[in-house]
């Protein structure tokens, strides 16, 4: 079944429009999920809004605010924020194509399928996707959708066009704090030698078939079980800390060697198995 459109607007190139509507690519009802429930009564757990100091309200009396300093709000009605006009409603312009490898991977947010709105724009949204495909370009431009304003970002996929939303600048954090305590040296020539040979072994196309959410798996079995009255009990194996702690080359050599052994056919290069003996 073909869900609702999330959007609907132009796909703007320089003096080209081209009717599209935007679906959303990933389904949010096929991981597993809880619910909480009252466990006296058997009933599930609702929860109300409520006003400190009076309780339960009701939804017609609420209306967004936003914090201008601390406990201090300014009030917004729905057709105040409805009435702000921005282009990026109904326009997604393409105004800027850059390599795809230009944008780092920490910057995507969710993927959406692009379609054409009607037989008449198939044309257009054909030659934009094959232009794109050809020059190995990303196009860029903004849209807004549910209440925010995006950077979008189109590219080819299969046979039509896949729009990603991007997070801006300020809303990541930077990674020099995060890294800051790793040091600056590189890695052992022999040791770098034998990862590369690994990774190389275990190179294949990607297909997401092959991953399974092996938890949810496991939970609905657990639930079946339940169902039919047997008690079901997890055991999970913990990893034992050693304690040690720092650069162990010889062992990292030794796992990552066992790990290109148990991979199947040989694919190491001659030079690092030559250095096996001495390391």
């Amino acid at each position: 079944m073909v869900s609702r459109a999330l959007w609907k607007g132009q796909l703007r190139l320089s003096l080209v429009s081209i009717p599209i509507e935007v679906f959303s690519a990933t389904r949010t009802g096929a991981r597993f999920a809880f619910r909480q429930i009252h466990e006296p009564s058997g009933k599930p757990i609702h929860y109300d809004k409520v006003v400190e100091g009076i309780g339960p309200v009701d939804t017609g009396e609420i209306v967004k605010g936003y914090e201008y300093e601390s406990g201090k709000y300014v009030l917004l009605e729905q057709e105040e924020i409805d009435a702000v006009k921005l282009e990026t409603k109904k326009t997604l312009e393409l105004i800027q194509f850059v390599d795809a490898s230009e944008i780092s991977p920490i910057y995507y947010d969710k993927p959406y399928y692009v379609v054409p709105a009607d037989d008449l724009a198939e044309d257009a949204y054909r030659v934009v996707r094959d232009a794109l495909r050809k020059s190995g370009k990303v196009g860029l431009g903004q849209l807004t959708l549910r209440g925010h304003e995006y950077i979008a970002a189109i590219k080819p996929c299969d046979d039509g066009l896949l729009l990603e939303t991007l997070h801006y600048a300020d809303e990541l954090h930077k990674a020099g704090p995060m890294f800051h305590g790793l040091s600056g040296k590189t890695s052992d020539a022999d040791l770098l030698e034998v990862a590369t040979a690994l990774i190389d072994k275990k190179t294949a196309p990607f297909d997401a078939t092959t991953f399974k959410d092996n938890y949810s798996l496991a939970l609905k079995e657990l639930v079946q079980r339940k169902l039919k009255g047997k008690k079901a009990k997890i055991e999970v194996e913990e990893e034992k800390d050693t304690g040690k702690r720092g650069d162990n080359v010889v062992d990292l050599m030794s796992a990552l060697k066992k790990s290109l052994e148990g991979s199947g056919e040989k694919a190491a290069p001659k030079k690092a198995a030559s250095k096996k003996k001495s390391a």
